[in-house]
Parts: C-alpha cells; sequence; structure tokens
C-alpha cells in the first residue's frame, strides 16, 4: 500500500492495483451493444463510464476526513460513493470485471480507514459524522454504496466478502443505527437516509436485525424507523412536512429503500402503504414546482429543480412501477435516467414515443399527517412554461427548516418569479461560505417573517421566532376552489404574536377588460389591542413608475430596524400616499406588473433592498416594497397585482406599459369584502368575497345605491360603467 500527501495535507490511502490501472480500464462498450439501449438510457451510460474511467485512471484514493462541506476530504469522499455506486451498476451492465474489481479495491480501502475513525474534526453544531462533517452525509454515502456493493459482492473471494461486510458495512450501519441513536429514530430527512442506508445493507448482509431496526426503529416499537416516517412526515396527499426543497431530498431514501423493500420482502406491499403515500409524494413533488424549479418554502435553495439526481431514481422508480406515461414527460424534460430497470424501461418507453404532458394543475395539497395542518394551495392558469401560478403558503411550520411566514404566497408568470420567496441563506458546498453550511444570515434574515410576504406584527417575527412554539399553531385552511377563471384560497391563522390573527384571501381572477390573471389579496389582522402591522412584498424586477410623490435617500440609506430582520433592510425611499388608493409599476423581462393599493391616508410605503448589516455579502440585493399601518387594532390590507403589456427592446415597442386599472375601492359590509375596479376605459367591475364556503348560498348587498348579489365564496361582478 503506497502513501502519499495531497492538497490540504491530507494523509490518502492510495491503492492502485492492476486492475484499475489505466492500462486495465474497460474497454468501450461495442457499438452493437450500445445500439440495443435507447437514447436516453445509451447517455446515461456513456455518463457513468466517463466519470468511473476518470476515477479509476486516478487509483483508489481514500482522504482521512478532515474538511467540511466544499472541501477536498468531503468532496473525495462524495466522488468516492458515486463511483462506487455507477461503477457497480457498470459492472451489472456490461459484465466488465475491471469495474467489479475497482469497487471491490475502493471498498477495501475504506474498511481499513473506517475503524479507526473518531467524530469528524470538522463537526460544528449538528451530530458528527465519520466521513463527513454531519452524519446525514454518512448515511448518503451508505445509501450509495451499499448499492454498488450489492453489484460486485458475489464476485469477491469469501476473504474480502468477510472483510468489507464486517469492517465497513456493518460498523457503518452501527454508527447510524445505535452510536448515532438520537439522530436514527428522529422522525425527519436525515433519520430517512439514515434508516434508508441501515435497512439495505441489512437485506444485502441477510441481516433480519438490522433489517428490524430500519424499518421499526432502534428499539423496534415501530414508533420511530422508516415505515413511521412515512406516516408522520407526509401529508394525506403526499406533502412533505419541511416543504418542497427538503421533499425532494428526502424522496431519493424513500423511493431507493422502498424499492428494495419491494423486492426482497414483497409481502409488506411498501408501495401501497398508507394508501400509496410514496408513490403520491412522487407526483406531489413534481407539483411543487414552476418551470422545472421547487417552490422555494423554507430553508430552500433556489437553484434545485427536477434535474436532480433524487428524482432522476424517483421518476425511474415511480415509472417502473405505475407505467405512467406522464411521467416520462418528466424524463424529457430532466434529460437524464438512471442506470436501473426502471431507468431504462422509461427510456424505451420515451424512445417509442409513449410521453404525454404531465398534468400540472390547481390543487390543495393538505399538510400534516392527518391532513388538519393548514395547507399548499396551488392557483394556475395557462400551460406552458410561461403559464400563471399564485402559490398559497398556509403550512405548519415545518419543523427546524421552518421559516415564520405564515399565509405568505408566491406568484410566478411569463417564465419567472414575480412575487418573490427569499428560500434559505447559504451557498451549499462552497467552502469560502462558512464550509457550506447555513450562514448566520439565514436565521437573521432568511427565516425571519419580515424577508416574506406576510404581515408581521410590532417589527417581530411570527412566534418571535420560536420553533417549537411555531409548530404548536398552524393555519386553517377555510377555503379553496380551483375554478377557472376564478380561482381562491382562503385561510386563518391564530396568534402570531399574542392575540393577533391573520387572515388572507387571495384570488386569482379574469377581469373583463385585463388582459392577463390579475391576483386580488386580502390581508386582515385582528387584534383586541393596538399593534403596528408590516405587509412586504418582496418583486423581481425594474421600477418604471410610483404613481404618488416620495421621499428618497439620494444620500445616504437608513436602516429599518435593529433586529428581526429589519436590521437587513436599506429603506430606498418612504411615501405616504393620499387617501384612495396608490400604485407602482416594475417592468421584468417584456412584461409589466403594477402593485395598487389601497390606503386610508395614514398607511406609510416604505421602498426597501435587502443587504444591510452584511459586511460578508452573504445576502442578495433584493428589492421590496413594505405597507406599514400604525397603532391599528383590526386592519385590512387590500392590494392587486396585475400583469399588462409588452416591452420590445430590439424592436424598441412598448405596449399597454401603464395600468388598465384607473381606480380601486374597498368596502367591508356585513362581514363581507367588495373591491371595485374602474378601468381606463370607464368600465366597472366588483370582486365580492363573502367569507361563506357555502358555493350555494347568495349574498346580497347595497353600495352607493347599488346592489350586487352573487352566490358561493366569490364572485366577479360587471357594474355599469362610468364615463371614460
Amino acid at each position: 500500500m503506497m502513501h502519499r500527501t495531497p492538497l490540504f495535507s491530507a494523509i490518502v490511502l492510495a491503492i492502485a492495483a492492476p486492475s484499475v490501472a489505466a492500462s486495465a480500464q474497460p474497454a468501450p462498450v461495442a457499438a452493437t451493444a450500445q445500439a440495443k439501449f435507447p437514447p436516453l438510457y445509451r447517455a446515461e451510460l456513456e455518463r457513468a463510464r466517463s466519470f468511473v474511467s476518470e476515477m479509476m485512471a486516478a487509483g483508489v484514493v481514500v482522504p482521512v476526513p478532515k474538511d467540511p462541506g466544499g472541501g477536498y476530504t468531503h468532496e473525495q469522499h462524495k466522488r468516492n460513493y458515486k463511483a462506487i455506486y455507477l461503477a457497480g451498476q457498470l459492472y451489472r451492465i456490461t459484465g466488465e470485471q475491471a469495474y467489479a474489481d475497482y469497487v471491490r479495491d475502493m471498498l477495501l480501502a475504506y474498511a481499513e480507514l473506517y475503524p479507526t475513525l473518531g467524530d469528524h474534526p470538522a463537526r460544528h453544531n449538528q451530530n458528527p459524522g465519520r466521513l463527513f462533517w454531519q452524519v446525514l452525509n454518512d448515511a448518503v454515502w451508505l445509501v450509495y454504496s451499499v448499492q454498488g456493493y450489492g453489484e460486485i459482492r458475489d464476485t469477491l473471494s469469501a476473504a474480502d466478502r468477510e472483510r468489507i461486510d464486517d469492517q465497513l458495512f456493518r460498523r457503518a450501519a452501527k454508527f447510524l443505527s445505535v452510536d448515532s441513536r438520537a439522530t436514527f429514530d428522529r422522525i425527519h430527512n436525515h433519520a430517512t437516509w439514515a434508516t434508508a442506508g441501515v435497512g439495505m445493507t441489512g437485506y444485502l448482509l441477510g441481516d433480519e436485525d438490522m433489517i428490524e431496526r430500519a424499518l421499526l426503529g432502534s428499539d423496534k416499537s415501530g414508533a420511530s424507523g422508516f415505515l413511521r416516517q412515512t406516516e408522520l412526515l407526509f401529508s394525506p396527499d403526499g406533502y412533505y412536512a419541511e416543504g418542497p426543497y427538503y421533499q425532494r431530498y428526502a424522496l431519493l431514501p424513500f423511493m431507493v429503500f422502498a424499492d428494495a423493500i419491494e423486492r426482497n420482502d414483497p409481502e409488506r406491499r411498501i408501495f401501497e402503504h398508507r394508501d400509496g403515500i410514496l408513490l403520491k409524494a412522487l407526483y406531489t413533488t413534481v407539483q411543487l414546482t414552476y418551470g422545472g424549479y421547487f417552490f422555494p418554502f423554507n430553508d430552500a435553495l433556489k437553484d434545485k429543480s427536477l434535474r436532480t439526481d433524487e428524482l432522476y431514481h424517483g421518476v425511474a422508480i415511480a415509472y417502473e412501477r405505475t407505467r405512467d406515461p406522464a411521467l416520462l414527460s418528466i424524463a424529457e424534460f430532466q434529460g437524464r435516467t438512471v442506470l436501473s430497470e426502471g431507468g431504462l424501461l422509461a427510456a424505451r418507453d420515451l424512445a417509442a414515443g409513449k410521453a404525454k404532458p404531465f398534468p400540472f394543475r390547481s390543487l390543495l395539497l393538505r399538510d400534516g399527517p392527518e391532513g388538519d395542518r393548514g395547507a399548499v394551495a396551488i392557483l394556475r392558469q395557462g400551460s406552458g412554461p410561461e403559464h400563471t401560478v399564485l402559490v398559497a403558503k398556509n403550512t405548519s411550520q415545518g419543523m427546524g427548516h421552518g421559516h415564520f411566514d405564515k399565509l405568505s404566497w408566491q406568484f410566478y408568470d411569463n417564465g419567472n418569479e414575480i412575487v418573490r420567496d427569499y428560500g434559505a441563506a447559504r451557498f451549499l458546498n462552497i467552502e469560502a461560505k462558512r464550509g457550506g453550511r447555513y450562514l448566520p444570515e439565514n436565521e437573521s434574515w432568511a427565516k425571519q417573517t419580515i424577508a416574506h410576504n406576510t404581515v408581521a406584527v410590532d417589527m417581530r417575527s411570527h412566534f418571535d421566532g420560536d420553533d417549537e412554539l411555531g409548530e404548536t399553531i398552524a393555519p386553517q385552511q377555510l377555503y379553496f376552489s380551483d375554478v377557472p377563471g376564478l380561482q381562491v384560497s382562503s385561510a386563518r391563522v391564530e396568534n402570531v404574536q399574542p392575540g393577533v390573527a391573520l387572515q388572507r384571501t387571495l384570488v386569482m381572477a379574469d377581469i373583463p377588460g385585463m388582459e392577463e390573471p390579475t391576483v386580488l389579496d386580502l390581508m386582515r389582522a385582528e387584534s383586541d389591542a393596538s399593534h403596528t402591522y408590516d405587509l412586504p412584498l418582496h418583486y423581481q424586477g425594474h421600477v418604471m413608475e410610483l404613481a404618488f410623490p416620495v421621499e428618497s435617500h439620494v444620500g445616504a440609506r437608513p436602516v429599518l430596524g435593529e433586529d428581526n430582520g429589519y436590521q437587513h433592510i436599506w429603506v430606498d425611499a418612504v411615501a405616504q400616499p393620499e387617501a384612495g388608493d396608490a400604485a407602482m409599476t416594475w417592468l421584468l423581462d417584456d412584461r409589466f406588473y403594477t402593485y395598487r393599493f389601497v390606503t386610508d391616508g395614514a398607511v406609510q410605503a416604505i421602498l426597501g433592498e435587502s443587504g444591510a448589516n452584511d459586511p460578508d455579502f452573504n445576502l442578495r440585493r433584493e428589492p421590496m416594497v413594505i405597507l406599514r399601518a400604525r397603532g391599528k387594532r383590526d386592519h385590512t390590507f387590500v392590494s392587486l397585482l396585475e400583469s399588462h403589456g409588452r416591452y420590445d427592446g430590439a424592436a424598441e415597442q412598448t405596449v399597454a406599459s401603464r395600468s388598465r386599472v384607473r381606480a380601486m375601492r374597498h368596502d367591508r359590509i356585513d362581514g363581507a369584502d367588495v373591491v371595485r375596479l374602474t378601468l381606463a376605459d370607464g368600465s366597472r367591475v366588483a370582486i365580492a368575497i363573502s367569507h361563506d364556503p357555502n358555493t350555494s348560498a347568495s349574498h346580497r348587498v347595497t353600495l352607493d345605491g347599488e346592489t350586487l348579489e352573487w352566490t358561493g365564496f366569490a364572485a366577479v361582478i360587471e357594474l355599469e360603467a362610468q364615463g371614460a
């Protein structure tokens, strides 16, 4: 065995056995053999061969762990488990012995290293791993590596097999399920990866004790473990407690371990467990996207899309089980698959032209194991990459990754995120940014209420930023309708601050005289005491016009506050528009957006930008407008978001850059809210909201001599026109 000292002075076990020397590289798969594979699978095969060949040419490099996320040793162990997995798959497909020998030699090196390891030296505030800085990554290593090992184990000598079994995989499984019991028995994505790794190891080694621990928890009582996670982490609609980003991440161990259970223990009927919850979760994961990118709830990184390894596996496994042609369109979008039976089947059927469009649609996804912990309301209109989507986040806290943003919303249009959610303050695996961990600003900004599109009370976050308190209080979804042309979500949450309740109704409607779907937002705060209510709107685009006078801070920008996220807001301008309504318009790509709000003459508008008190440049600079109502017990913020016009910079043409709305008025009468719009051509329309979920109930109000009648929760009513 040779030793050398590579970058960062990590000690490396460098094993360059003849079977993995450059001269012993596997020959390319013959063209005739490649031809039998469909294009998507063939491309995946060649991609895997290229990566594994590079790894084999470098020899077996298994460094002593040293670095946090993004550092040399961290990234090398990640490359290694990917190589172990893929080389095992390649051996199964091609029969090339060099692949099996490479996996053997890599695992023998790990079997020598692993017994010498203690807690990782870069451990931080997470439970430490052995190979990685946190135990989660050790579990990921095991999930991938045990699959690669399973493909070549029968090729090994009895001595090599025993050494790898006992010194590596049994030790790794013990570390995860016994030494790290606190993590293993959690109801959390870290435990999902751990139970999957241990359970798959148990199936491979024929160890019933491991299997039972994985399925039922370390004490085998069923109070924890993989099966209990499927029951507590997903709602009946397949929504995952921590949000779409972590749903995507947790889906791989859920689906891959379930696939292993189905193949080894089919009588468990795992894919039928809890009304088929795992397959349901796969479909829900896909629905929680726009343009392929996940809605960035909670601690989400905004660059994650359906083009991820977790979803390549998930789609292949789901397709093998369902043969649903809609999943083939997702595989086509991904342009990737996996080297499994399911991946090959999906690639063949895609090549045969069997794909059908995935049915993206409006839907309500309940939250909580029983579906009674709020919901995500997704309102979609149109089709294709530029369709319109409104997302109302009326969910539970989302455990430790949850953000304090009850009843917040996002809006997508024309291929862009218009009303934005910040997501997480983190640069994953970029060592320069705190080793790729969550940044301090994740706590001081990204999680705070003012960083989201919902009401902050007295410049404080919901539940004062207390995760545990937040977990005890979930919104109630009051109403949902996906009727085309008039889609509605309404929800309520109590005690975001003591004695303060919020109720929000969002309507996405087709308004006569308006070219695109229009969003009406009614956000009501209620309390027995006086408060300051701040309603931010985080948007994307360049301001074109402010239809109210402002006091701009052109010299030095003040900071809005001292804590709870306010310390990170630069104030660019302030205004106090006159009573009536006020509006601002911005441009994004080739479309204009006007945000119009009702004001009593006392509401202040604050134009700001994130990034204050950020000496390390950890935050993105993003604009916002904050509506502030002071000294109010009850207050309703009424606003309208209108998409309009076109801008063609190449042709130097602009069409309809100004709002189609001349005036907006709000009245609250007999518990109903009525918003009347006067358009530029003099036509008038009302959006009437009864707040009565009885869809057959009739309602009638009289305003300024006009009688409005409608049926159900909400309606768009055309009124008598005024002169233009």
